[in-house]
């Protein structure tokens, strides 16, 4: 399973067998059921999380209740609570398991260590950070400028394989819309 690893970080970088292994050294495996948190609201965030396999969502639940989901988490793919995560604190968001999932974990203070003694990793870093600042933009953008109908487009245009792995009032509640609205969307494709 830590190929998957192997393989994002030799899309951006050039490492040796030796110092992916020194890499992966700085991780954790952890397994997580459906419906168990990666992260909760309230407690500290330590880790990062690259997911190996499964699927998540990380939402945010406002003070009358509404839920609001922020992102989604699927394999190849790294989530938590970035602002609890690097300021050491508690997280504002939750992120949960839609099914079974199995993740890498990398704390705050491994991530410096390895950023501190190669610098390549570093660099992998801060270019995944300026695609996930591009993407958030991008998604706040959809938010604030297209119908329902194009933001329910652009998900399928853009993630075609998690919409199979979505409860529709998960993916409704994604898209700023009602179960029924999504439904009418659904059914007039």
């Amino acid at each position: 399973m830590s190929e998957i690893l192997k393989q994002q970080l030799l899309k951006i970088i050039e490492i040796s067998d030796q110092e992916f292994d020194y890499i992966l050294n700085h991780f954790t495996h952890k397994k997580f059921k459906k419906h168990q948190f990666l992260v909760q609201e309230g407690q500290l965030v330590t880790d990062d999380y690259f997911i190996l396999s499964g699927c998540v969502k990380s939402y945010y639940t406002d003070a009358t209740g509404k839920v609001h989901i922020i992102l989604f988490g699927a394999k190849d793919w790294w989530i938590t609570d970035y602002g609890a995560y690097y300021d050491q604190k508690a997280a504002t968001l939750n992120i949960d398991c839609i099914e079974d999932t199995e993740v890498l974990c990398l704390s705050n203070e491994n991530r410096e260590k390895l950023c501190k003694e190669l610098h390549k990793v570093e660099h992998f870093f801060r270019k995944k950070t300026n695609r996930r600042n591009v993407a958030l933009q991008n998604r706040i953008l959809t938010l604030l400028s297209s119908s329902a109908k194009e933001r329910y487009e652009k998900f399928l245009s853009d993630y075609p394989d998690l919409v199979q792995k979505l409860p529709k009032h998960i993916l409704a509640s994604y898209l700023g819309v009602t179960r029924e609205t999504l439904s009418r969307l659904y059914t007039s494709k």
